[in-house]
């Protein structure tokens, strides 16, 4: 297996012209010039992510710890296993993001990287947020630590870290495509269940700050999305050779994995408990999804039953760009500075 070079942090024998410019092993001296850069989605991105910072503290959370107890025995323990599988995932994302900006040598996709990793930051600390203020310290020692005890949550957390760490330890370039691809899926899948429910129980008037994060949370994961789409089909453009029938079929194999592994943790969190998410419109959603993230990186889709979506208020709850505050009419959602939002999703195949 050919190993790839992490790249020089100053390169005397690079060049600015972009006709020579690679997403990976290019001849970049490592100036960051967004007026004059070889990918121009990366410097739109880059400027889209910008115009969404925003502070979870400045989200009151005084409500949803009155709330809380008034949360079914279902609800509460689904509450606290999302949160303990986001906050693993996202903080594990901080170094990953890290480790593969090393790689790239396009100053403007290593922008996009870098600005992820702050806004991974923002998103554990949302949750640590939530739990600090909304659930009794014992219970968030709990949750810290679930992984430890859950064999299902330590199950999908190791497909993903797995993929990460292949490519640490063995940067060959099918360790990177294996590892990019689990951040499309960790970015574009695994979140997704956990986001459902959150919304669930917004759709009841149920524990709405904690929703307000997750829309916020969830809009930044779109851009993350989009970003790791083009990477994606940047390196395959460039590439071409890496990308052999075999690799094509892991991908897809990753990506049936990913949907089974979101379907079933949503089921288990929810046990067919929570009101309007019933294990048969997880299984549907999920596979809808897996359609999409599949026609976006070239694939066709693997679900031929799931072609519609089978929750659009799921959408229509997470949309950041209505004039209300939120459904709540809560004093702190949307923190965008310019810009509008971005719907990844419109990219759909024929009859999806």
């Amino acid at each position: 297996m050919a190993t790839l070079e992490i790249k020089s942090l100053f390169n005397p024998s690079g060049t600015r012209d972009l006709r020579a410019q690679r997403l990976i092993g290019g001849p970049s001296v490592n100036l960051l010039e967004f007026a004059h850069c070889k990918y121009s989605w990366a410097e739109q991105l880059y400027r889209k992510m910008r115009s969404f910072f925003w502070i979870p503290d400045e989200i009151p959370s005084a409500e949803d710890k009155q709330q809380f107890p008034t949360l079914t025995v279902a609800e509460q323990e689904a509450y606290k296993k999302t949160l303990a599988f986001l906050i693993f995932l996202d903080s594990i994302q901080v170094d990953n993001l890290g480790v593969l900006a090393q790689y790239i040598t396009a100053p403007e996709v290593t922008a996009c990287i870098k600005t992820q990793a702050f806004f991974e930051t923002i998103h554990a600390q949302s949750y640590d947020y939530l739990l600090t203020s909304v659930v009794d310290s014992l219970t968030r020692e709990a949750v810290y630590d679930l992984w430890r005890n859950d064999p299902r949550l330590l199950s999908r957390i190791r497909f993903i870290t797995d993929q990460y760490e292949a490519f640490i330890w063995e940067p060959s370039p099918e360790h990177l495509i294996k590892s990019v691809v689990a951040n499309f899926l960790l970015e574009g899948i695994y979140f997704y269940s956990g986001f459902a429910f959150f919304y669930a129980l917004g759709r009841q008037d149920k524990m709405g700050s904690t929703v307000s994060l997750i829309r916020l949370i969830q809009r930044d994961e779109n851009t993350h999305l989009a970003l790791f789409t083009h990477i994606i089909r940047g390196l395959r453009e460039e590439n071409p050779q890496w990308f052999t029938p075999d690799i094509m079929e892991s991908i897809a194999e990753m990506i049936n994995t990913a949907v089974e592994h979101e379907i079933g943790w949503g089921q288990y969190i929810t046990h067919n408990q929570i009101l309007g998410l019933s294990d048969t419109l997880i299984d549907h959603y999920i596979r809808y999804l897996g359609n999409l993230r599949a026609y976006a990186i070239g694939l066709p889709p693997l679900y031929p039953e799931a072609t519609q979506h089978p929750m659009a208020w799921v959408d229509d709850f997470a949309a950041m760009n209505s004039t209300k505050t939120d459904f709540f009419e809560r004093p702190v959602t949307n923190y965008r500075k310019a810009g509008g939002s971005l719907h990844f999703d419109r990219l759909k195949p024929p009859g999806v």
